[in-house]
């Protein structure tokens, strides 16, 4: 029996029995303009729970100075940079520079941002579990945090 699923997020049909390859460009590039993050951010929405999946992944790419608001993710999170120079930061501790092949294990509830240096492009997939509140949004990173 041949069972075929819609996927919400491509509008692809998937034969539950079979891979479903989206190929490079069959997947959308959205600019990310919103008040939880500080410059320009581009966003690649790669695998999402209407996929079946319990978890979510993204391709982000981060202009230089461009960084997230301190979030908490009720589950765990993994960045995987895959290309240019960035920084992450667990709250009360020093910042860290990340650098491709580099991978960040987010435990849950912990409070962190992310984003490109100060004069490097940054992307990085981002893996994360599903839950009913995946980010919660916290305020900015200051430029005297971030500038440091």
């Amino acid at each position: 029996m041949c069972v075929l699923s819609m996927n919400i997020t491509t509008g692809y049909a998937q034969d539950e029995a079979n891979q479903l390859i989206l190929r490079n460009g069959e997947y959308d590039t959205v600019k990310i303009d919103n008040k939880n993050f500080t410059g320009t951010v581009f966003l690649q929405n790669l695998v999402s729970p209407q996929m079946q999946s319990n978890t979510y992944g993204a391709m982000v790419t981060f202009e230089p100075g461009a960084r997230t608001n301190w979030h908490i993710h009720p589950a765990r999170q993994v960045l995987i940079v895959t290309d240019g120079i960035g920084y992450t930061q667990q709250w009360g501790k020093d910042i860290q520079i990340l650098k491709p092949g580099d991978i960040v294990f987010c435990p849950p509830n912990v409070k962190h941002w992310h984003g490109a240096s100060k004069n490097s492009f940054m992307t990085h997939l981002a893996i994360s579990e599903k839950t009913d509140k995946d980010v919660i949004w916290l305020e900015a990173v200051n430029n005297e945090v971030y500038f440091d």
